[in-house]
């Protein structure tokens, strides 16, 4: 394991952030964090690793030989809970803030949060949670376009934004008092994805309050190709599904997530009853040509607005879709053969 430590300051926030094969985002990740006004001396950074093969690791070893503060440390189980829960227990700083390395974050991120916990007396402190892409094309700026619209990510205000401090029941990136882990417990180590969302809402069931400040902002990078958000898709999908399997509470996400499945249900179920019944098939053929009317109109839209091309709008909105929904009901026919413990 490697891990740089040289403080004697007393440690106020501890920066936590998951890594594996991040070369492409890393270093503006990096700049971001060094940028922050929040005093270095009272801060410490660590990022846990899932054994990177690509020049992840060299990457942030340019810095840590720099920036002592900046420290890296392995998570060979290369599982996102166990990262942030091994980050947490070596983290010395009364407040622990989560980061990702698809992100970017302006210099007043740090200092915002952090003023924010106590001011609100929230258990958590999040920001709105801005898309962008690296390369930017036709098709990525699409598939940005449609990450920032309701019809792409549901009622989700740290996507579509906010203009006042608002109550919520999740926020991306995360920012708790050490004390919220003592009391709530760590991140639930059986959740590949979902682990923030779960957490979240434990601690929204407990009574925590939750708070999204429009003060700063984040900025995430999303896939840029229909494969990668496809199967970035398919797997949030699968994952909502498994994570109210292990969790046992329909609670540990909202009604949000469950949409593109019910829409992937509307197309199928009908259509295999109307084997039984032939009439039961124009069920699945109103599904897809209103859900097709809908989606050409925002995307027309959005296209305008944007000047975009329709086409790729349409299709971002139909491999989100699909792929999510999909994914959830891969999710339910693995349930028999998934073990909660």
């Amino acid at each position: 394991m490697i891990v740089y430590y040289s403080h004697t300051s007393k440690i106020i926030l501890s920066v936590i952030c998951p890594i594996y094969n991040e070369e492409k985002y890393i270093r503006r990740c990096l700049e971001s964090i060094l940028n922050q006004d929040y005093p270095k001396n009272n801060l410490e950074v660590i990022f846990a690793d899932g054994m990177s093969n690509d020049k992840t690791r060299k990457i942030i070893a340019s810095y840590t030989s720099h920036y002592p503060w900046i420290k890296l440390i392995d998570n060979p189980k290369r599982i996102v809970p166990v990262a942030l829960n091994t980050a947490i227990e070596i983290s010395q700083g009364d407040i622990i803030m989560r980061l990702d390395a698809h992100a970017a974050y302006p210099n007043n991120y740090f200092s915002e949060l952090v003023k924010a916990i106590d001011k609100y007396h929230a258990a958590n402190v999040g920001a709105v949670c801005k898309t962008d892409v690296l390369n930017k094309t036709d098709k990525s700026l699409a598939i940005k376009a449609v990450l920032a619209h309701p019809l792409g990510v549901g009622n989700s205000v740290f996507r579509t934004g906010i203009s006042e401090v608002k109550e919520v029941d999740t926020v991306p990136f995360g920012c708790w008092k050490r004390k919220v882990f003592d009391k709530f417990g760590k991140f639930d180590e059986r959740l590949i994805r979902n682990q923030d969302i779960e957490f979240n809402k434990r601690i929204y069931r407990g009574g925590g309050k939750i708070i999204i400040i429009p003060e700063t902002y984040s900025t995430y990078y999303a896939r840029e190709t229909y494969g990668r958000l496809a199967k970035n898709n398919y797997d949030n999908g699968k994952w909502n599904i498994l994570t109210v399997w292990y969790t046992r509470q329909l609670k540990s996400l909202g009604l949000r997530h469950f949409i593109p499945l019910l829409f992937v249900l509307s197309l199928l179920l009908p259509l295999i009853a109307s084997l039984f019944w032939p009439p039961l098939i124009w069920v699945s053929v109103a599904s897809i040509f209103a859900y097709t009317f809908a989606v050409m109109f925002i995307s027309a839209k959005i296209a305008k607005r944007d000047d975009l091309r329709f086409i790729n709008v349409f299709c971002t909105f139909f491999v989100l879709h699909l792929s999510y929904g999909w994914g959830s009901l891969i999710g339910i026919l693995k349930l028999p053969f998934t073990p909660r413990s």
